[in-house]
């Protein structure tokens, strides 16, 4: 079975570059009509939570890519910790009549998009001079891209429940974006972030170039 839960997806599953989307307005009305007939009832969504929503998440993988599993994965306590999408709160309280429940669905797959090819364009800014690689990179590159992505996610969270474990995984993307390997890029990450980082609480500066610091030595002393 398809893994549908989105703290799992690595940068090659979410990359834009790799999974073209265009959704316009006809083929949203379209994508909302498909998705009605397989949303739970109200009184389904609320006795399973997020499980009842799993034949909508199947669908919209099927029919985009894994990276599409993400269109729930709302800020704070949602059906997963930690996310980003507003438009989507959970399953007990989004799931009211499939008339009013598929749109928010296609909302959230798009608010979801919209930050993935948000994230590629930071990394692509963020990203060392392309003829250097991994420890041969200036440090300064990699304390600067982990203190700008870090406030991003921070921002784009609000720092709610479970916000760090998303912070993580996108230093993680940015990581294997610049050809790092996935474990190592985890290594990189858990050694630089530890346990510094906390539910409902915005990391101050000096909390954020801390991380930022170990996370550019951590990459050059391994590289």
């Amino acid at each position: 079975m398809t893994e549908l839960w989105a703290h799992t997806l690595t940068w090659t599953e979410v990359d834009p570059s790799r999974h073209p989307f265009e959704l316009d307005g006809n083929a949203a009305k379209t994508l909302t009509g498909l998705v009605a007939p397989l949303l739970p009832s109200a009184e389904e969504a609320e006795e399973h939570g997020g499980r009842s929503l799993v034949a909508v998440t199947e669908f919209l993988v099927g029919r985009y890519g894994r990276w599409a599993c993400g269109w729930n994965w709302s800020t704070g306590e949602g059906d997963t910790d930690g996310g980003i999408v507003g438009a989507w709160c959970c399953a007990s309280h989004s799931v009211t009549t499939a008339e009013q429940t598929a749109p928010l669905v296609v909302a959230g797959l798009l608010e979801w998009r919209d930050w993935l090819e948000d994230l590629a364009e930071r990394f692509a800014a963020l990203a060392p001079p392309s003829h250097l690689a991994g420890a041969a990179a200036d440090p300064w590159h990699w304390e600067r891209a982990c203190t700008r992505l870090v406030t991003t996610v921070a921002d784009r969270t609000h720092t709610d429940s479970g916000w760090y474990g998303h912070c993580k995984q996108v230093l993680g993307w940015f990581l294997a974006r610049n050809g790092v390997e996935e474990k190592r890029a985890g290594e990189i990450v858990e050694s630089a972030v530890g346990g510094r980082f906390g539910s409902w609480v915005e990391p101050d500066a000096a909390v954020v170039d801390a991380v930022s610091s170990q996370f550019a030595r951590t990459l050059s002393e391994n590289g």
